[in-house]
């Protein structure tokens, strides 16, 4: 049995996980803990799962790592700054292991690397994430790694500049820059989590678009991370690839 400890266990994502958890034959719920909780609640467990606000995550991310558990993280907002502070800590707790993962659904995994593959062969690339409208950050996590790829594929390519002859723009009018991708960012009741890639070449455009219609496409997401955390080697690990066998 896995031990499993749930933080933000109260919140929308944390308590589907919750129940996930408890209703799977080889996992063990052994702690739900959320604002006002003890921390030392999730002591002996065997995985960490935090699924809090981008507010909160760090700090409880410190105090996992200084106790040497296995965390995998759901909580969206972690930037390329973020990523190298919880890699400085992992430094200093070699017994440690951190998975943050942008997405837990296996179509929205498939959905960045297919951007990823494609990006080199176009001239042109930009993200559209569209989120239900209590999302905390903007851009999302899934659309700021799908950036951080395209620009990797696209740099590795040689690929020159995408084309763009904005002179004057409205604050904002063009979206965030993520690596040199343009990523737009709508936030709208009655939406959950989608994203649209838009690569575009000479005479054609091709679309790869995603779509989470509810919280359970996170699920066997969810499990997979905290069935194989474990095996995964000390320090940092980003993304579900891995686990999936597509690294």
């Amino acid at each position: 049995m896995i031990k499993v400890a749930v933080l933000g266990a109260r919140g929308r994502m944390g308590s589907q996980v919750c129940s996930t958890v408890a209703g799977a034959a080889d996992l063990e719920l052994t702690a739900q803990v959320d604002v006002g909780d003890s921390l030392d609640d999730l002591a002996g467990a065997d995985v960490v799962v935090d699924f809090t606000h981008p507010g909160a995550v760090m700090d409880n991310l410190r105090w996992c790592i200084s106790r040497e558990l296995t965390t995998v993280v759901g909580t969206s907002g972690f930037s390329a700054e973020r990523l190298a502070e919880v890699s400085g800590w992992l430094a200093a707790q070699p017994g440690a292991r951190v998975l943050v993962v942008p997405n837990f659904s296996v179509g929205a995994v498939l959905m960045m690397r297919f951007a990823q593959l494609a990006a080199p062969f176009f001239e042109s690339a930009e993200v559209i994430e569209l989120h239900h409208a209590g999302k905390a950050d903007a851009p999302s996590g899934t659309a700021s790694r799908t950036a951080e790829l395209i620009g990797d594929a696209r740099a590795a390519a040689g690929s020159g500049a995408m084309p763009d002859a904005t002179a004057t723009a409205a604050q904002g009018a063009r979206g965030a820059e993520v690596d040199g991708v343009h990523v737009h960012s709508v936030r709208l009741a009655g939406l959950v989590a989608h994203q649209e890639v838009l690569l575009g070449g000479h005479g054609e455009i091709l679309t790869i678009r995603h779509d989470s219609l509810d919280r359970a496409s996170f699920m066997p997401g969810v499990l997979a991370a905290v069935r194989g955390a474990g095996s995964l080697p000390a320090g940092l690990t980003v993304g579900l690839d891995g686990l999936l066998g597509l690294s």
